[in-house]
């Protein structure tokens, strides 16, 4: 239980009848609502985009033009135009060999493109390597975990934050300049550990850790650079399914935090119970994009990535 008091512990106000401090107690604070009010405004939003490839978004967070990667005569992704809203979670699905992870490589800093440009939070950052993309405020994490295995859960924790001070040659010869600073990383970690269930891993080492726990890991180091954006690369893969719901809540509490998700997926279960919008890439290129129900409809994406999994279910 927070230390934090709790509405019903409230100081008494004898000013007032017994009634009215619960009533001012369970109305949400107003930076609440409106919060809740952006993202019913970002996801209503989409109702009025036309289900398309390169669909333009009101508020896009991301726009992504002429975006190839091609390996000598292999164009692994080939992507002409890709919007993301702002305050929305987007799934990007596609068959194996799709190219959405180079995708998701090139956007954030991991890769260079053959040519091709993106916008994010209205900063050019196609020219971006992977930490300045990350300090822009993007983030992500991998389907394979990128845990440091040999160094404990805290430690992994804290090498996410920030611009630390005490990482500067002469700043870390004087203690009162870099301190503080930890200090606040340490508490913050604690809180995120705590969140995402790891407090009592913290002192482990993180490759004792289960696949599952990796992943919340990586997820919650992510966020200790305080994102707008995070993507992620296969959330599920290698996760049992006592996780899995544990982590669908997790990125659905991004959104309700005012973050933009972006993430690769082949679990269409998930995609439909946590999506608002969905972008599909076969060989390379962006077919379609519409909304979890529109997507399943599509032909197109029947017969590219869906297939025999679909008819199956409708027989």
């Amino acid at each position: 239980m927070s230390d934090k008091a709790q509405p019903d512990e409230a100081p008494f106000d004898e000013t007032q009848s017994g009634e009215a401090p619960e009533a001012e107690a369970a109305a949400p604070p107003a930076e609440d609502k409106n919060a809740r009010a952006g993202i019913a405004a970002a996801r209503a939003s989409l109702a009025d985009v036309r289900p398309e490839p390169g669909a333009p978004k009101q508020d896009a967070i991301l726009n992504a033009t002429g975006v190839r990667r091609a390996f000598g005569g292999l164009v692994a992704v080939d992507v002409a135009h890709l919007e993301v809203q702002r305050g929305t979670i987007t799934a990007l699905i596609g068959p194996n060999g799709a190219g959405k992870t180079t995708f998701f490589n090139l956007l954030t800093g991991f890769d260079r493109p053959s040519r091709g440009e993106w916008v994010f939070d209205g900063r050019r950052a196609d020219r971006m390597r992977s930490y300045q993309v990350a300090r822009a405020g993007m983030v992500r994490t991998f389907q394979l975990t990128k845990a440091l295995t040999r160094m404990s859960v805290m430690d992994n924790m804290l090498i996410g934050a920030a611009d630390q001070i005490g990482e500067r040659f002469w700043a870390g010869l004087i203690p009162p300049l870099w301190k503080a600073q930890e200090a606040a990383n340490r508490a913050k970690a604690m809180e995120l550990l705590e969140r995402f269930k790891l407090i009592d891993k913290r002192e482990d080492y993180a490759g004792e850790l289960s696949g599952g726990q990796r992943k919340l890991l990586e997820m919650a180091r992510a966020l200790m650079l305080d994102p707008k954006m995070v993507m992620l690369d296969e959330p599920m893969a290698g996760v049992n399914p006592a996780l899995k719901q544990t982590l669908l809540e997790h990125i659905k509490n991004l959104r309700e935090e005012g973050m933009t998700v972006l993430f690769v997926e082949h679990d269409m279960d998930m995609v439909h119970e946590i999506a608002d919008w969905v972008a599909v890439m076969a060989a390379g290129q962006l077919i379609t994009e519409g909304t979890p129900d529109q997507i399943s409809a599509d032909r197109r994406v029947i017969d590219a990535y869906l297939g025999a999994h679909h008819d199956a279910a409708q027989r």
